[in-house]
Order: structure tokens, then C-alpha cells, then sequence
């Protein structure tokens, strides 16, 4: 999963040759997850149809200020379409386009969405050789800078008019390549590794029985998303889930026992500045595993159990630089079992969760929680999607990395 899954793009098209390039940039910002939605200059559409990106896109292509249909005149708000917007691309932004961005010359749809927009504004530049060195351009390129508006890096090679040098609009695939590596250059976590467990752990009886619990992962598998989208390198210690992830930020570990996490936890932990272990890991695992099925009999079947090792109390005893975060799911005296377990393991927060809260617990989509600090200061937060849970305990995590 991209950076951008997710987010709103305004790409804005003007009258240059490059345009035909930008079917293609459409196409991989939906592949990204990316939603799109294109505004061109009248005057670009002599060079790509509006119905090719309307179809790419799944969206209206927007070029005038109105749009006819039978005998009703539509108005495109040009203010709704800015803070619509995510960010906005302008590809490819000519000259006369780029003088008219530095000038403040709205006489285009296009430019009064520009003008309008609240969002980061990135250009992609493409004209001819001489056009691109001649002195108002580079006013103009130095000018839109100053704005703080990004510009995308031109290409050498043969241009339109078959001059060879500078001026050619970069490829798609590195225009999208700039835009996530610019993103990814602004998030808190940039650079940063977290470390997340998920899911339950199963403890084997025999070949074919095991101890284990109704754990689905999907919070952990949530907070690992969350971690990612804020710019951490995700190691997802997942034990058996169904639940999936697509990012390229996000290394999923799979395991199955106590002891299989206990391990991968110690191989990552040392690298790691945040580590959450939302993992439902059984405590307790039969002593003996029997190597063939157990026969059902009518007598009473005794399994000797010995405790697994504790994997959270045993990275709160070695954390040097780590945050660690651990989660107690409780059904009595939910804040007095919480608080024991944040200085029994030595923890800097836990995250309560209780099993009589309707809505919260195992396999659901939803959950309510408390957050725990170090000094036991409580947040309590009411119930909501595991997905907004998972960006709230991030915020409650880098507010106190922060403080």
C-alpha cells in the first residue's frame, strides 16, 4: 500500500504535448488508492480526451467554470474542488501556465482552483529547451518556489521540437515516486522502526489440537497501518490471522506459538523505537505434546499446563530507548489490573480494553479503549472503528514522544 491509499488528488492538465502522459500518472495514482480527480485547460483537450480520464479516473473531468446538461448550467466550484483536495498536481504545467500561477492571472478554471486550494500544490514543468531557460520561466519557477509549492524535476532528452536538453515533464512513475518520498519526508515516524504484535498464539496438544483464543489480530493489524501511514518501518509480528496488509513499509513476521514470538519479538526489539504488543499470546501451554492424536475416551481428559514466557515482561526489563506499549484486556477491576501490569513489566502505557464494553473485544470492527501513561494519566476514549482507535493510540504515543 502507497502513501497516497487513501488520499484526495487534484491533477490539473494544461496545453503542452506531455499531456498524454498524464492517462498513465491518473493510472497509477488509482492503482496507489489514491482518489483522482482531473481539471484540464480548455485548451489541453486538444491533445487527451476528457472521457480517457473521466474513465481512468471514475470521475467527472472538470474544464470550465459550468458545466451544460440539457437546458440546466451546472456551476464547478472551484473552492469545493481546492478543499476537496488533498494535494494538487499541476501536469504538465506549461509556460504560460506557470506564468499565470506566479501572476495570479485567473482566467481558467484550472488557475482559480490553484489560487483556491489550501493543500501542499506540486508542478511538473515541461516545455522546450529554450523555453525553459529563458529568463521570465525561471522567474516564474523561482517565484511558485517561493510560494512553497513543489516543483518537480525536469528531464533531459529529445523534446517536441527535436532540440535535445532539458525540459521534457518527468515520467509518471517518478512523478509518483517524488510525491510519496515528499510525503513520506514530512511524517513524525520517518526513519523511525516500530515494532507491533497481532493476533493470538496457538499452543499445539497434539498433531491436530491446539490451545488457543478467538484474537482476530485486526487491531494490531490496524496500528501497524497506522504506524506505517505516519512513516515507520513496521516489523508486524503477526501470529494466525486471516487479516492482511499491502504496504511496503509493513515486514509481517508470521508465527504461531508463545515461544516463535517470544524469539522474533528479541530479534527486532533492539532496533525499534516504539514497540506495541497487542498480541493475544497464550499464557499457558500443555507441558507435554503429545506426538499422535488423542484418542477420545469417556474418562476425563487432564492436560498439564506450564506458563509461557513472558514476552512483554521480558523486553520492559532490557528497553533502553524503546517506548513500549502494552495492552490488557480485562473483564474486572479493569483499571486496578491495568495499572499493575504497567509497573509490574515495567511498560511506559498500556491500552485497556474491557470485555464488558458492548462492542469491544475480540473479531469485532469496533473497540473502546483507555490509555494508560507512565505517571497514570488516563484518556479515555468512547467506542469507535479499530482503524480510528489505531490512529488515536499513535497520537497518544507520539504526544508523549513529543512532551
Amino acid at each position: 500500500m502507497s502513501v497516497l491509499s487513501g488520499k484526495k488528488i487534484l491533477l490539473g492538465i494544461t496545453a503542452g504535448i506531455a499531456a498524454y502522459k498524464t492517462a498513465s500518472l491518473v493510472r497509477l495514482f488509482i492503482k496507489s488508492g489514491a482518489e483522482v480527480q482531473v481539471i484540464m485547460t480548455p485548451a489541453s483537450k486538444d491533445f487527451i480526451t476528457p472521457l480517457t480520464l473521466s474513465t481512468l479516473s471514475k470521475n467527472p473531468v472538470h474544464s470550465t467554470f459550468y458545466s451544460k446538461e440539457e437546458e440546466n448550467e451546472l456551476w464547478n466550484n472551484h473552492v469545493e474542488l481546492g478543499l476537496w483536495a488533498d494535494f494538487m498536481l499541476i501536469a504538465p504545467a506549461t509556460a504560460n501556465t506557470l506564468s499565470k500561477m506566479s501572476s495570479g492571472t485567473c482566467d481558467n478554471l484550472l488557475i482559480a482552483t490553484y489560487l483556491s486550494a489550501k493543500c501542499p500544490i506540486y508542478f511538473a514543468p515541461a516545455m522546450d529547451l529554450d523555453m525553459y531557460k529563458h529568463p521570465s520561466t525561471i522567474t516564474s519557477l523561482e517565484k511558485l518556489q517561493s510560494f512553497e509549492n513543489k516543483m518537480i524535476p525536469v528531464t533531459s532528452g529529445e523534446l517536441a521540437s527535436g532540440l535535445v536538453g532539458e525540459g521534457r515533464m518527468a515520467e509518471p512513475q517518478d512523478i509518483l515516486a517524488f510525491i510519496e518520498n515528499d510525503i513520506l519526508s514530512t511524517l513524525p515516524l520517518r526513519g523511525k522502526k516500530v515494532l507491533i504484535t497481532a493476533g493470538p498464539t496457538y499452543e499445539a496438544i497434539d498433531p491436530v489440537r491446539f490451545i488457543g483464543n478467538h484474537s482476530s489480530g485486526k487491531m494490531g493489524f490496524e496500528i501497524a497501518k497506522a504506524a506505517a501511514n505516519l512513516g515507520a518501518e513496521v516489523f508486524l509480528i503477526a501470529g494466525p490471522s486471516e487479516e492482511q496488509v499491502n504496504n511496503t513499509l509493513i515486514q509481517r513476521i508470521n508465527v504461531v506459538t508463545a515461544e516463535e514470538m517470544y524469539e522474533a519479538c528479541h530479534r527486532y526489539f533492539s532496533e525499534v523505537t516504539i514497540a506495541i504488543l497487542s498480541a493475544a499470546v497464550a499464557d499457558y501451554k500443555p507441558k507435554n505434546i503429545a506426538t499422535d492424536k488423542i484418542k477420545k475416551k469417556d474418562t476425563t481428559l487432564e492436560l498439564e499446563l506450564a506458563p509461557t514466557k513472558d514476552i512483554l515482561a521480558s523486553l520492559g526489563a532490557i528497553k533502553q530507548h524503546q517506548y513500549l506499549v502494552g495492552f490488557a484486556l480485562e473483564t474486572s477491576n479493569e483499571i486496578e489490573n491495568a495499572l499493575s501490569k504497567l509497573e509490574r513489566k515495567n511498560l511506559d502505557a498500556i491500552v485497556l480494553n474491557s470485555l464488558k464494553d458492548k462492542g469491544a473485544g475480540f473479531a469485532l470492527d469496533t473497540n473502546k479503549v483507555t490509555f494508560i501513561d507512565q505517571k497514570q494519566d488516563q484518556v479515555h476514549f468512547e467506542l469507535k472503528s479499530k482503524t480510528a482507535v489505531a490512529k488515536d493510540i499513535m497520537n497518544e504515543i507520539l504526544n508523549k514522544l513529543d512532551a
